[in-house]
């Protein structure tokens, strides 16, 4: 290969072309689109992050921890895992089963389906937001049902759920379905040829090729349902107390001018953020290391 470089392009070219080769633009090219895109990175996103941690800290870890234990907060924490609890699992069932149903089956719907599953990410979250105050609200389509049922879905912790599952379902659908498609069918017949019924093919072959995907959109859904403002904003009542998320408590005690509070609870959503950057990059570096193993194998 560096011969025939060499033949074609001569021998000061070629070893420019070894040097560099991704692109033939010269030194202060590169440095400069480097020393771009690193100033957006330190500008855009490690400066408001630095600026989270220092608010939050400024006035000492005795006044972060009481911000973190105030009565609100921990309601606003609470409600905020109590969502994400009930909203990921749903959402990992319903992301398995439409992705093993559109990679492995042919029906009818098949599009109008993928289609439905990427609607959340089309749909403004304040809309969702409304939908279900139209649908559930004391008003609603909905609503004097459940009020006739003693049943209370807006302005209260279901509405918060709801509105969670809404925004977040398509994360583990959608890591799915490429996976799935792209490994085909031919392991599945297999196994159903040697014997295997349905549910032991699904666990023990679908499932395990999987696995790294499964857990990567579990990670993202977790994150964007602890994350949501939007359509948890209008579904809430911003009941301090009883309906408000962690986002939601920051805008408030924010408003108040309460700074450090705000920062506080904001920098636990920072840390969650980092923690799922780090299981991200170690989800991704696990993925790449067995698919080197099986190309190897």
């Amino acid at each position: 290969m560096a011969a025939a470089i060499s033949l074609h392009l001569g021998p000061a070219h070629a070893e420019r072309y070894e040097s560099n080769p991704a692109t033939r633009e010269s030194n202060w090219v590169k440095w400069t689109v480097i020393g771009i895109s690193l100033s957006f990175f330190a500008l855009f996103l490690l400066l408001p992050l630095v600026v989270v941690f220092y608010e939050a800290l400024r006035k000492g870890w005795d006044a972060y921890l009481v911000a973190l234990v105030e009565p609100d907060a921990l309601s606003a924490i609470r409600l905020t895992l109590t969502a994400a609890i009930i909203a990921v699992p749903l959402n990992l069932a319903f992301g398995v089963a439409a992705a093993w149903a559109i990679a492995k089956f042919n029906f009818p719907g098949k599009s109008f389906l993928i289609t439905l599953i990427d609607l959340p990410f089309s749909v403004s979250p304040v809309v969702a937001g409304l939908i279900f105050v139209l649908v559930f609200g004391r008003t609603g389509w909905l609503g004097s049902w459940f009020i006739d049922n003693d049943m209370k879905v807006i302005f209260a912790v279901p509405g918060i759920v709801l509105a969670t599952i809404f925004v977040t379902f398509p994360f583990v659908a959608r890591e799915l379905i490429p996976l799935m498609e792209a490994q085909g069918r031919d392991e599945e017949e297999a196994s159903t040829v040697l014997g295997a019924s349905g549910w032991q093919t699904f666990w023990h072959v679908t499932i395990p090729n999987v696995k790294w995907g499964l857990l990567y959109g579990v990670i993202l859904c977790n994150a964007r349902a602890m994350g949501e403002f939007g359509a948890v904003s209008v579904v809430s009542g911003h009941i301090r107390g009883e309906t408000n998320t962690m986002p939601l408590h920051v805008e408030i005690v924010y408003s108040e001018y309460k700074f450090a509070a705000a920062f506080a609870v904001a920098s636990l959503l920072a840390i969650l953020a980092l923690l799922t950057l780090v299981i991200k990059s170690f989800i991704e570096w696990r993925a790449a290391q067995a698919a080197k193993e099986d190309s190897e194998a």
